[in-house]
């Protein structure tokens, strides 16, 4: 394995790429949905058009409001965050048939580097269950030390492919491209907030645990 090295300019393009990801889907269903309103006539279609909007619209809103707590600043330098905040993002991020999220977490504030983090970790257990799932989330925080576990349960999981290695800021080749790039800051933001992450796999069972650095 070969440590990879990014300089600023590469990793916040590969960032902006990951979120651009995320949205252009819903954004480009809300573009398809108005050009139909343009050229349709019947009442059916058109109503058709307006459900796909909205429901578009909550997905677009809900992505980047997710993105600005996981990868933006939220706040400045040492500020901390609610993790009723956190909740309310993570369950607005998971608007999936596929998809189902428990949280179990104390409505504290954290630091700020400790809740990127999580989503984070939130992010990495939905690409270990592709086909869908349940997803529970459990905190304990008692001072500065927090220890999270995230389980993801579904057919077929499996530890996301080199996930363990770019989040120990590793690959292969020392590259990573757009696909990597949120493991890998993953593993950045870990190693600011002092957290260690493992992963276990268990049957149809992937568990992540972030614990406070000794």
């Amino acid at each position: 394995m070969i440590s990879v090295s990014l300089d600023a300019l590469d990793l916040a393009a590969l960032l902006c790429s990951r979120v651009c990801h995320d949205v252009i889907s819903p954004v480009g269903a809300i573009v398809n949905g108005l050009e139909v309103l343009e050229d349709e006539k019947d009442a059916s279609m058109q109503e058709f058009a307006l459900d796909l909007i909205r429901k578009s619209a909550r997905q677009a809103s809900a992505r980047l409001q997710f993105a600005r707590l996981a990868f933006g600043a939220a706040g400045s330098a040492g500020a901390a965050i609610d993790l009723g905040d956190a909740e309310q993002v993570a369950k607005g991020f998971i608007q999936d048939d596929k998809l189902s999220l428990a949280w179990d977490a104390p409505r504290v504030l954290m630091a700020k580097n400790k809740v990127k983090l999580l989503l984070n970790l939130v992010l990495v257990a939905t690409n270990a269950i592709p086909r869908g799932g349940r997803i529970e989330v459990s905190v304990q925080a008692e001072g500065d030390a927090a220890h999270f576990v995230i389980r993801a349960t579904g057919r077929n999981a499996r530890i996301p492919t080199h996930a363990e290695d770019l989040i120990s800021g590793h690959s292969h080749d020392g590259n990573v491209d757009a696909h990597g790039i949120q493991a890998f800051y993953t593993g950045l933001v870990a190693r600011a907030a002092e957290m260690r992450i493992a992963f276990a796999l268990d049957e149809e069972t992937v568990t992540l645990t972030a614990d406070s650095a000794a």
